[in-house]
């Protein structure tokens, strides 16, 4: 029961933060300050923020907890998310500061059509809506456990309780809000891990100048996988993964370009973009050696019965005995900095991107109805993601990682495919068979990848997936070009 009240006032503490820079960057944002911060932001600090924007609870938690069974192969993936942000700074956000968009699917309305335009809003919907609840999914469990289940309460409430509080300090400023309540949170995130590194380093004995050596020692260190293509860890696999993978999720989310669009120009939002992607290499790193030495204190301070493995490895070694109570708290801090300005910076994507492209609001109303359909819109957001975190309480049976990245290959494998196809070929297709080719893709995508090992010889589609989407989506979008004789009002 002690840990219990100590989680929730360390998270009233945290909120309370929160509440006061919300409050004081958002109190006079208009619509414009909640879409995308009136394009005031400094590129700095949008950097400070995109670092911890690209890491969710997930990562906080299943990371560390990873490296047993894949070594430091998420690494292999960092490194290509790096090549992948250069491709998106000198490619993509010329391109969508050059149109002046806000929402950035409305570059499909302009290059195919209205049916284009909603049907890569609405993957983006189904994309951001699964990915966020998945990693919000992970952190309520956490929760669940140390504070709730003690205090008898149900996991429905749990998630009803903290999404509230999500929407409460993210409603009124936005983008101009969460700029700053990012950075709040990358600076959380950073100190908790480092934190947490030094404490253990020193309870084992190990000093600053041995760590190096102690955890390149350690089997769960390895990081480079070069001998077998067929796994699924394999170097290029990965490497390749994760340049395509950043471009479709970082390049083509609203979520996270909502930020990036805040600076003031083109050349400081490609400054912003490839900065923090190189410092984030840095950060992951730290994740990895956290959790080499998370495995390191289990095997050899905590008894059999209380050695856990994966998701469950942070907590349970941050609020074990040997632990002191500061480590808990800034394993709390960390946790919730990391989960809750996630969620809140999706939301605000999911309400951006609603309102704008599926409802069409920002070109029917005026900014009195707007405002009023945003918050609207932004409740329904909310109460959705709700939903959906319940039902995957009650389906999940992989590793939460895993889990993200394997719906982001089904769910952003179109966006991808429909972005490549107008950048590379400039023909008309027939906009309204659109949404058959996004649908189609990843269904044969599904089949693929279920039969892969026993059609191809023991291959394993991993993190590759999203590659074979987006090009399954590029050839269907072939067979849709116009004739050159045919005219374009023409089906």
């Amino acid at each position: 029961m002690t840990t219990a009240w100590i989680v929730l006032m360390t998270i009233a503490g945290y909120f309370a933060l929160l509440f006061l820079i919300s409050w004081l960057t958002g109190r006079k944002a208009d619509n414009a300050g909640f879409f995308n911060g009136n394009r005031g932001s400094k590129w700095w600090m949008a950097t400070v923020a995109m670092i911890g924007a690209s890491i969710s609870g997930v990562t906080f938690i299943s990371v560390p907890g990873a490296v047993q069974a894949g070594g430091y192969s998420y690494l292999q993936m960092v490194l290509g998310f790096f090549v992948g942000s250069v491709v998106v700074a000198w490619v993509l956000i010329p391109l969508f500061y050059r149109m002046n968009l806000v929402s950035i699917y409305g570059y499909l309305e302009s290059r195919f059509g209205l049916v284009a335009y909603r049907t890569g809003a609405w993957f983006f919907f189904v994309s951001k809506m699964l990915g966020a609840s998945v990693r919000f999914f992970v952190v309520c469990v956490v929760l669940q456990t140390l504070v709730f289940q003690p205090l008898n309460i149900p996991f429905a409430l749990n998630v009803v309780l903290t999404v509230a509080l999500i929407w409460l300090y993210s409603f009124r400023g936005g983008v101009k809000s969460l700029i700053w309540t990012d950075s709040l949170k990358t600076l959380c995130l950073v100190l908790s891990v480092v934190c947490c590194i030094g404490f253990i380093a020193w309870s084992l004995g190990i000093g600053l100048s041995d760590l190096p050596a102690a955890v390149a020692a350690h089997p769960t260190s390895r990081t480079f996988f070069f001998d077998d293509p067929n796994d699924g860890h394999y170097f290029w696999k990965q490497f390749a993964a994760g340049i395509f993978m950043v471009i479709a999720t970082t390049g083509l989310d609203q979520d996270l370009m909502q930020r990036t669009l805040s600076c003031r120009n083109f050349r400081e939002s490609q400054k912003n973009m490839v900065l923090s992607a190189f410092i984030q290499i840095f950060v992951i790193g730290l994740f990895l050696v956290l959790g080499t030495l998370l495995y390191m204190y289990s095997e050899t301070r905590l008894p059999a019965t209380e050695q856990v493995t994966g998701d469950a490895l942070f907590g349970a070694v941050a609020w074990s005995d040997g632990f002191p109570l500061f480590i808990g708290i800034v394993f709390i801090i960390g946790l919730i900095a990391a989960a809750y300005s996630a969620a809140g910076s999706a939301l605000t994507a999911l309400t951006t991107s609603f309102t704008l492209d599926i409802l069409r609001a920002g070109q029917k109303q005026d900014e009195h109805h707007l405002t009023r359909t945003r918050q609207r819109v932004h409740v329904a957001m909310s109460v959705t993601m709700m939903a959906v975190i319940i039902v995957f309480y009650e389906l999940n049976d992989d590793s939460a990682i895993n889990a993200v990245y394997s719906l982001a290959s089904y769910t952003y494998g179109p966006i991808l495919g429909m972005f490549a196809f107008g950048l590379a070929c400039k023909r008309p297709v027939r906009d309204r068979w659109v949404p058959a080719v996004a649908v189609l893709s990843p269904l044969l995508c599904y089949v693929l990848q279920s039969n892969s090992e026993r059609w191809f010889g023991g291959y394993q589609i991993s993190f590759e997936l999203l590659l074979i989407n987006a090009a399954l989506t590029v050839v269907g979008l072939c067979l849709l070009i116009r004739p050159r004789t045919l005219r374009k009002d023409s089906e």
